[in-house]
């Protein structure tokens, strides 16, 4: 497939990148996903929208995150690769943001949405829980009530998350159909968008859905690659050789590479969570899936021999989800990024790696990035570049790694 001009090229009029995007809602939320594009056009050209969306960013979240040179990291992946070979490994800590992650950059830009609409009650879908709770943090800040719809499953091994919920207002509701997991979650979200659109903002947490919310979930979380990209010519002068991000949805990926789409000698490697081997249980999509229709768009899923969704699995509950965002399927397609696959036990492995060289305790989702980083560095020259995205911190994921590894706490 050609490539197009610039790999930045916005959805076209009805959200499709290429095959892939578009709209496939109910005929209920057609007005209000139509709306939604116009506000957010609106938005995009309203310079108090801006300059409230960087204020929020910088005095409530805290933003710019800081770019972090992993000098221990690096001398322990060198010390098992060929001589003069071993990249620079850098990291974007989001991790750091208020809330514990990356999600909260989106929610900001939601929850302005959903005030600019008109809209008096918030509700959301959740995973890991960090969506969850960047949804009910911004919901607290601006004094409006908040249902998050999360997984039963995903509720037992993120409870620290659930109760987080609970202490900022939100009222958390457990999912007990299918796999009882974030494909699940969402469903349940979008039943009740459906019920209740005239007073309601769904606030998605990753870059999928109907569109717009690809495009303005990627262009809310981009905030993650302009810094990046300023920071790292401010701090060594050149650009990264490789960008590598986890993708469960892709938001925190996409966030992370959109700003260098355009840049040549940029790679980017997105990591897919291969669960227990690509053979067996695992969420990969684009590894292991084929383009359909989930959740208000066209995008690879996995799905069985009669078309039906297949159950994903992960460790790392914020990766466990079925489908992908759109855009990432599609710059799959053209060869603009590169994705790959790592397992459970790697993850875990690289979770530990970080902790013990770093001292930074990283969320199971990117600790699957962290794996595909350790590969990496290997291969590359020692004075290459790889930078990644700490899209989370681990203290949600203590209980899940503790049981993992036979610890009782």
């Amino acid at each position: 497939m050609n490539a197009p001009n610039s790999f930045r090229t916005q959805p076209d009029d009805h959200g499709h990148f290429g095959q892939f995007g578009g709209r496939f809602v109910a005929e209920t939320l057609m007005p209000l996903v139509l709306d939604l594009e116009r506000e957010y056009r609106a938005a995009k050209q309203d310079p108090a929208f801006a300059a409230q969306f960087d204020d929020l960013l910088e005095h409530y979240v805290g933003r710019p995150s800081p770019l972090y040179y992993a000098e221990r990291l690096t001398e322990a992946l060198r010390k098992d690769a060929p001589e003069g070979m071993g990249a620079q490994i850098w990291f974007k800590r989001d991790e750091l943001n208020h809330t514990g992650a990356h999600k909260i950059n989106n929610c900001i830009g939601q929850i302005l949405l959903a005030i600019r609409m008109g809209k008096t009650r918030i509700i959301a879908e959740t995973g890991a829980g960090q969506h969850g709770v960047a949804t009910a943090t911004v919901a607290a800040r601006f004094g409006l009530p908040c249902v998050i719809y999360m997984g039963a499953r995903d509720m037992e091994r993120q409870a620290p998350n659930v109760f987080r919920m609970k202490l900022l207002g939100a009222e958390v509701i457990g999912v007990e159909s299918g796999a009882r997991t974030l494909k699940d979650a969402m469903n349940e979200a979008l039943r009740d968008w459906v019920a209740n659109v005239h007073d309601t903002f769904y606030i998605i947490g990753t870059a999928a859905g109907p569109h717009p919310y690809p495009e303005l979930v990627r262009d809310f979380q981009s905030v993650i690659g302009r810094e990046a990209r300023e920071q790292m010519l401010s701090r060594t002068g050149r650009l990264p050789d490789l960008l590598v991000a986890a993708i469960g949805g892709g938001s925190n990926a996409i966030g992370l590479f959109h700003p260098f789409l355009d840049d040549p000698d940029v790679a980017m490697l997105g990591v897919e969570a291969a669960g227990e081997g690509l053979d067996r249980k695992h969420a990969a999509s684009l590894a292991g899936g084929e383009p359909g229709i989930l959740h208000g768009n066209r995008t690879y899923l996995l799905q069985d021999g009669d078309g039906q969704i297949a159950e994903a699995h992960s460790i790392s509950a914020g990766l466990d989800y079925p489908g992908i965002g759109p855009e990432h399927a599609w710059l799959r397609d053209i060869g603009r990024v590169e994705y790959t696959a790592v397992t459970d036990t790697e993850a875990l492995d690289a979770f530990q790696l970080l902790c013990r060289t770093e001292g930074i305790i990283p969320a199971l989702e990117p600790s699957h990035a962290i794996a595909a980083v350790a590969r990496k560095a290997r291969e590359m020259q020692a004075d290459q570049v790889i930078l990644a995205n700490l899209c989370g911190r681990g203290d949600k994921d203590i209980f899940t790694v503790a049981e993992a590894l036979g610890v009782a706490l």
